[in-house]
């Protein structure tokens, strides 16, 4: 597949996508090894879609509008800098698309969406051993954290 044959949508995937894009969320959340769960992520994405928690970019196949990946970004705020930021939590590209752009394509509609919201910036945290996410993200000017640590709790 060309990168010409995927275009990424500038608009907010909606509810109509919602089965297509319930497919590569679940393929997303298995790559992190969770088990299939197409009902789960149909469900989980549609509470987000219908709350407006969250913005998704999607790409699709130019010829039948198959969707091939997408990128979702969740609102945060620095506290700091008292304003707006967008935490790009997934990303994810179909095994057919890859290697054609399209990742790299959708962290630039999430950078110019930062910037149309007048954020302050954008974070994302990716697996330490998931170097093609390091590389990609370096490659656009990301920069990886040297002044906090960063912790988590995990919550029953």
């Amino acid at each position: 597949m060309s990168a010409n044959a995927i275009r990424i949508r500038k608009a907010r995937a909606t509810a109509k996508e919602l089965q297509q894009l319930a497919r590569l969320f679940d393929a997303y959340r298995q790559f992190y090894g969770k088990p299939p769960a197409i009902p789960l992520a149909r469900r989980y994405l549609a509470e987000r879609l219908r709350r407006r928690e969250s913005v998704i970019f999607v790409a699709e196949h130019a010829a039948d509008r198959r969707l091939v990946g997408f990128v979702q970004l969740y609102p945060i705020f620095s506290s700091v800098q008292a304003r707006r930021a967008w935490l790009l939590n997934d990303l994810y590209v179909d095994a057919s698309a890859r290697r054609t752009g399209t990742g790299r394509r959708l962290v630039e509609q999430a950078r110019l969406h930062g910037a149309r919201t007048r954020a302050a910036g954008i974070e994302l945290a990716t697996g330490r051993t998931n170097t093609a996410a390091q590389a990609l993200y370096e490659s656009l000017g990301y920069v990886r954290d040297g002044q906090f640590v960063h912790y988590s709790l995990a919550l029953p």
